[in-house]
C-alpha cells in the first residue's frame, strides 16, 4: 500500500515542476500567486428516469462515487413542476466536488484513460469556457471510466464535468488545461 504522506499525484507534480514556469513565462506574471491553477472539479449526473423510479438515483450515486473516489451527494428538486411530474424534494440526480489530490487523480484518469475510450473521439470543444476561466464538458456515457463494470450497468447515463480554475480569462484557463494535455479540437 502507498504511504499517503509521500505520494503526490502525477499531474500535481507536473504542475509544480513544469507547468507553473511555462505559464509564468507565457503570460509574464510577476508573482507566483498570479499563476492560474486548478481550484476544483465538479461532477454532476442528472437522472431523468428518477421521476418513475427513485432507485435509479441511488444506483447513479454509487457509480459516480466509484468514478470520483469520493461519496456522491444526491440532489433534490427545489420546486414542484407538474408538467414533468416532479414534486418538491424529489431526488433527481447526484454530484461530487473534487479538490486537492483527488481532483488531480481524476483529471489524469479523464484525459489519459476515459476520453480516449469515447467512441468517435476527436477532441473536446475548445470554446466551452464561461468567460471567467472555468471549463464545462459533458460525456454521453459514464461507462468510459474503467471503475464502472460494464456488465453490471442497467442504464447508461451522461454526466457533466466542470473544471474550475483560478484563471481570470479563458485564454489563461485554456493554456493551463493545454499544459495538462487536454485534447482540444481548436
Amino acid at each position: 500500500m502507498l504511504d499517503a504522506t509521500k505520494y503526490t499525484p502525477r499531474l500535481r507534480g507536473q504542475f509544480r515542476d513544469q507547468i507553473k514556469a511555462a505559464l509564468k513565462e507565457e503570460f509574464g506574471y510577476k508573482n507566483d500567486m498570479q499563476i492560474p491553477r486548478l481550484d476544483k472539479i465538479v461532477l454532476n449526473m442528472g437522472v431523468g428516469e428518477a421521476v418513475k423510479d427513485t432507485k435509479k438515483v441511488k444506483q447513479a450515486a454509487e457509480e459516480l462515487s466509484l468514478i470520483a473516489g469520493q461519496k456522491a451527494v444526491i440532489t433534490h428538486a427545489k420546486k414542484s413542476i407538474a408538467g414533468f411530474r416532479v414534486r418538491e424534494e424529489m431526488p433527481l440526480g447526484c454530484k461530487v466536488t473534487l479538490r486537492g489530490d483527488r481532483m488531480y487523480e481524476f483529471l489524469d484518469r479523464l484525459i489519459n484513460i476515459a476520453l480516449p475510450r469515447v467512441r468517435d473521439f476527436r477532441g473536446v470543444k475548445g470554446s466551452s469556457f464561461d468567460g471567467r476561466g472555468n471549463y464545462a464538458m459533458g460525456l454521453k456515457e459514464h461507462i468510459v471510466f474503467p471503475e464502472i463494470n460494464f456488465d453490471k450497468v442497467d442504464e447508461v447515463l451522461g454526466m457533466d464535468i466542470i473544471i474550475c480554475t483560478t484563471a481570470k480569462t479563458d485564454a489563461e484557463a485554456k493554456s493551463l488545461l493545454k499544459h495538462f494535455n487536454m485534447p482540444f479540437t481548436s
